[in-house]
């Protein structure tokens, strides 16, 4: 994962508890699982829309190969 080992992991967590605190830390994990929530979501959407997309790129490739 990203060639941090254990150690490295705990320092990290370490640190992120001085710096915000163990109260915090439940707060913070909710505004992280939200924003990945949301990006996923999006990205979905995102997926759903591509066909249309896509039919309007093969339409102006096609207006192209008959143009030339």
């Amino acid at each position: 994962m990203f060639g941090l080992g254990i150690w490295e992991l705990l320092v990290i967590l370490g640190i992120v508890v001085i710096l915000f605190g163990a109260k915090r830390l439940p707060m913070i994990g909710e505004g992280l699982g939200g924003m990945i929530t949301s990006f996923k979501k999006a990205t979905k959407k995102e997926n759903n829309e591509s066909p249309a997309v896509q039919d309007t790129v093969s339409m102006v490739e096609e207006g192209k190969k008959e143009a030339s």
